[in-house]
């Protein structure tokens, strides 16, 4: 990034989004402050501009992806955070806590499909671009998303009178 104005404005646009995907493939507030504050930092060393809006969120989201995949299989990450960091989860406009707990305790290829599509609007199309899996593979993955919260969700006792 050339200007602080510029970095500020790509922080200010999509810091939420960043850290709430960072959030869900974390599944702990530090982690997930820490991998967000590395993706923009990147972007701060990144040498040109993006060429438009799409590819800026893009560019985030496969490098916030890429931050999280590589803190998670760094040698020093023995330690894994328990139930009780779900409490701690926070996001934007959660309609219901408890939605969001079954989220993210589902594995991980099927929370960041289902963020994506449902949260940041994303086609399977364009997913699978993003992620540089088959189309079929993400179409897959979130059918198979759906059936495991569907099943976690109707275990809680949700959408029973």
């Amino acid at each position: 990034m050339d200007t602080q104005e510029e970095l500020a404005g790509l922080y200010g646009r999509h810091f939420k989004m960043v850290y709430q995907l960072c959030l869900v493939l974390m599944k702990n507030v530090p982690d997930a402050e820490d991998a967000a504050q590395t993706v923009f930092r990147r972007a701060m060393e990144r040498p040109g501009p993006f060429r438009d809006p799409e590819h800026e969120k893009a560019w985030l989201i496969v490098t916030a992806r890429n931050e999280c995949r590589n803190q998670l299989r760094h040698w020093w990450r023995t330690r894994r955070v328990g139930e009780e960091a779900l409490d701690q989860l926070v996001w934007e406009e959660p309609s219901d806590q408890g939605v969001w707990e079954q989220v993210a305790a589902l594995p991980r290829p099927h929370r960041l499909v289902l963020y994506l599509h449902y949260y940041q609007g994303y086609t399977t199309g364009e997913i699978a671009g993003l992620l540089g899996e088959n189309p079929s593979t993400v179409r897959s993955r979130l059918v198979q998303a759906r059936k495991k919260l569907k099943l976690r969700l109707e275990e809680e006792g949700y959408g029973q009178a």
